[in-house]
């Protein structure tokens, strides 16, 4: 079961929040493990082991690039430790930026990477705004991995 499943929401680049976190008190007031002392050990494994799924579903659906990086594996378009080949002009500025970095510019390189983060962001806004299971495309879903990477790599600066 994915995690959409276990919240019982659509598949979605940005989850509704209040609706998220309804079915994540939902589901621990159900499944949490003192609930269960009084159960089998089976049973209290099975509640420990699905209290961490929810646990697990929520932290990554709570969060936006979490979230884009689970549906993309979901539809097999991401690896867990895969090494993505962006662009060298972007890789350029990057170097640049880190540069700025190591020099100490950093109300500059703040700035800077706030606008590259807004560029890189309008092209798929569109997209992540209106997934839709089903209607959304590969080639748009690749548009968003590629966006997923650089932002990234503008994250870890």
């Amino acid at each position: 079961m994915n995690h959409f499943e276990l919240f019982n929401l659509p598949i979605t680049l940005q989850p509704d929040t209040s609706q998220l976190s309804k079915q994540y008190f939902e589901l621990q007031r159900k499944y949490h493990p003192d609930r269960y002392v009084q159960a089998t050990e089976e049973e209290q494994e099975e509640a420990l082991q699905v209290s961490a799924q929810i646990n697990k579903a929520f932290k990554t659906l709570k969060d936006r690039d979490e979230t884009i990086k689970y549906v993309l594996q979901l539809k097999g378009l991401l690896e867990e430790e895969e090494k993505y080949q962006l662009s060298p002009d972007f890789l350029m500025e990057v170097m640049e930026l880190n540069e700025l970095r190591e020099e100490g510019d950093t109300d500059n390189i703040t700035a800077t990477i706030d606008q590259l983060k807004t560029q890189i962001y309008e092209p798929v806004e569109a997209i992540i705004t209106n997934y839709q299971e089903g209607i959304t495309t590969e080639k748009e879903l690749l548009q968003v991995k590629e966006y997923y990477f650089k932002k990234k790599y503008l994250d870890k600066i």
